[in-house]
């Protein structure tokens, strides 16, 4: 398999395939989103409405896939803290006393697997995709279900990622897959 194109954001940084295309001084998560997405010229109004895991992940695809052709591209992602940040914020709308109102637009990314969702329905991908939750990240399993699909023929292209993100700490490392 050729790895082909590389993404990761950390530490408000963009990198791709080793040059930085966006960095910021923005400490906090959504706040850097909101402005890697306007630096970026990205046009999708639906990102605005995604929890931040959904952001990272769509940030990190949007490099690699505004690019290719990605009709028959797969996803594979991972992390460990699987939709937790998601989690705290909706758990905390139940808890409130006074402002009891569990809120249905959370509630939607109370599962990691929505940010592949969010990246297919952009893409209008209709291929394989699945999200472990994993200890660390484990690339030779993700590369390893990767050969799978495209050697079932379900998929010409895979991108595969590792997409962790709880309240201020998060890091992605997507990259391109082909045979």
């Amino acid at each position: 398999m050729t790895k082909t194109d590389i993404c990761i954001i950390e530490n408000s940084k963009i990198i791709l395939n080793n040059d930085i295309i966006f960095e910021t001084q923005t400490k906090h998560f959504s706040e850097f989103a909101k402005e890697a997405y306007k630096s970026l010229d990205i046009h999708y109004p639906k990102f605005h409405k995604m929890d931040n895991l959904s952001k990272l992940a769509f940030l990190a695809s949007e490099m690699i896939l505004k690019n290719n052709n990605h009709s028959k591209t797969a996803l594979v992602f991972a992390n460990k803290s699987s939709s937790l940040d998601t989690d705290f914020k909706y758990q905390q709308s139940i808890n409130s006393q006074e402002d009891y109102f569990p809120s249905p637009a959370v509630f939607v990314y109370t599962l990691p697997n929505i940010c592949v969702g969010e990246i297919s329905i952009k893409h209008k991908m209709q291929t394989e995709n699945a999200f472990f939750v994993l200890d660390e990240f484990d690339e030779e399993f993700l590369n390893n279900y990767a050969e799978q699909i495209l050697q079932s023929g379900k998929a010409e292209k895979v991108l595969c990622g590792w997409v962790e993100l709880y309240q201020e700490s998060y890091k992605a490392f997507v990259y391109l897959l082909t045979l």
